[in-house]
């Protein structure tokens, strides 16, 4: 009797919410991991993995919890994956891909602290930020700020649809293509056509320069100043832009010297 008095008290509690039942299961089987949480905001998430525990410890458990969460989301949304001192190889990266690509989520931008992640997410194709989460690139109040981070060396073509950001200098060996963008705290080098996006000094150092062998930006940007890059020349030669009292110049790279530089005067 007790089980037949049971069977219509639950029925009506389950009414339209087998996806919370789901959820329920999930949250019992998987034990709460210290540092996983998936935030969304304006649009867009961020999966932070937690730094010390084993992928292959991880990776289960990670994958229930994306299960219990889905319910959040109706759209494919692009996310953001902030993995700290987490060394992730391309493998676990394609692995994480595919896995957020079955609840709806787009995995863009890899936020890292450690060089050999961010060399693999660049080199798969994601957006890559070297560093900790955001708050992002932010002036200093004294506008000088200088970049404390070690420079990143990245051997790879920027395609469109990339962004890379770094706290210190940036140096790209392979071309940065139309539609791909750089920030930096300090300079930008490209040993390769320049044809998307560069704002170095992008904490407010004027100092910050930005240098390529083929200068044919869209857009270059020095701290807060703007401008964009005329036709570049015919044969192409390497070239240096950089700050000055009157914006942004652009000069040969054989015949730029610190003479140039922005007056250092308040």
């Amino acid at each position: 009797m007790s089980e037949a008095e049971l069977t219509p008290v639950e029925e009506p509690a389950l009414e339209g919410t087998e996806s919370s039942e789901v959820t329920l299961e999930v949250e019992q089987s998987t034990p709460i991991i210290s540092g996983l949480a998936l935030e969304h905001c304006e649009g867009r998430c961020r999966l932070t993995l937690p730094p010390d525990l084993d992928w292959i410890d991880l990776w289960p458990q990670l994958q229930l919890y994306l299960v219990g969460q889905e319910h959040l989301w109706a759209e494919t949304l692009p996310v953001d994956c902030a993995c700290g001192q987490r060394l992730l190889d391309q493998s676990q990266l394609q692995q994480l891909a595919e896995a957020l690509s079955e609840h709806q989520l787009r995995l863009d931008k890899i936020i890292t602290e450690r060089r050999q992640t961010a060399i693999a997410a660049a080199t798969l194709g994601y957006s890559v930020q070297q560093g900790t989460p955001p708050p992002l690139l932010i002036k200093d109040t004294n506008g000088n700020s200088e970049p404390t981070a070690n420079p990143l060396y990245l051997k790879t073509t920027l395609r469109s649809g990339m962004e890379i950001h770094h706290d210190a200098s940036v140096v790209i060996v392979g071309d940065v293509n139309a539609g791909a963008s750089i920030i930096a705290a300090g300079d930008i080098i490209v040993w390769g056509r320049l044809r998307g996006i560069a704002h170095a000094g992008a904490k407010g150092n004027l100092g910050a320069r930005i240098m390529t062998l083929e200068m044919a930006a869209t857009q270059l940007r020095i701290a807060d100043l703007l401008a964009r890059t005329p036709d570049p020349p015919n044969p192409p030669y390497p070239e240096v832009a950089y700050a000055t009292d009157q914006g942004i110049q652009i000069a040969p790279a054989y015949t730029w010297g610190r003479a140039f530089a922005v007056s250092e005067t308040p």
